[in-house]
């Protein structure tokens, strides 16, 4: 049985999920993987829902490039025709909606961390869209969330991370109405009333800012500033 304390989907997902309509080209969903510099998109429908995804992985072969896959006839003789298929659409395809992976490998905002490092893992995926109660997508959980959770976490008691559930949501609550940032869930970790703030910040100010706006949040113990700046 799973300790009520332990760290869930919710505690660590970044909300902030950049997305991709089933219709838009193949060469906008590029552009959005490198000016994000993610490994993936999830394809949503109008209504919010997840219909697919769609990663880096899809873009490996592909005619601008000279990568598209040729095999000896001899091959294609024994390949399903369903298999060829599918990768002369990733190879030429022009909209994300004949590249996408139709399979979705989801998970819920209560899923614990340890079965979503399993889904991970069986896998062979970086990051798991999490849904709402709704079905709608609600986050992301990668893998780098998840290191970033081990390293932030010491031992802790069954109900510390309830504590620091909300903790986390009234900081990101507080983040999301300041206009002179865009710092978001992806950076921070809460554990043990400690929160940790990672990633890149632009300014010293924004630095200072962002360390003086989280020791303002009540239940903060402590913060682990792990920022770096590009300035």
């Amino acid at each position: 049985m799973k300790e009520e304390g332990s760290m869930k989907a919710k505690d660590v997902m970044v909300r902030d999920v950049v997305t991709v309509k089933s219709n838009c080209e193949a060469a906008d969903a590029i552009k959005l993987l490198v000016e994000h510099d993610i490994s993936a998109l999830p394809v949503v429908d109008e209504k919010g829902v997840v219909i697919g995804v769609i990663s880096e992985a899809d873009f490996i072969h592909r005619e601008e490039i000279g990568t598209d896959k040729h095999h000896p006839w001899w091959l294609e003789a024994l390949t399903p025709a369903s298999t060829l298929a599918g990768e002369f659409a990733k190879s030429y395809g022009r909209h994300v909606s004949e590249i996408m992976s139709t399979r979705v490998i989801s998970a819920l905002e209560d899923t614990p961390l340890d079965e979503i490092a399993t889904l991970l893992e069986k896998y062979r995926i970086k990051r798991v869209p999490i849904l709402g109660n709704d079905g709608k997508l609600a986050g992301i959980v990668s893998r780098s969330n998840l290191i970033q959770a081990l390293a932030s976490s010491p031992p802790r008691t069954n109900t510390s991370a309830a504590s620091d559930r909300q903790i986390r949501l009234e900081l990101l609550d507080r983040l999301g109405r300041q206009p002179w940032t865009d710092f978001g869930a992806r950076n921070i970790i809460v554990s043990e009333g400690v929160v940790h703030l990672w990633g890149l910040v632009s300014s010293e100010e924004e630095h200072k800012a962002l360390i003086a706006l989280a020791e303002g949040v009540p239940g903060v113990a402590r913060i682990s500033d792990e920022m770096f700046p590009s300035y």
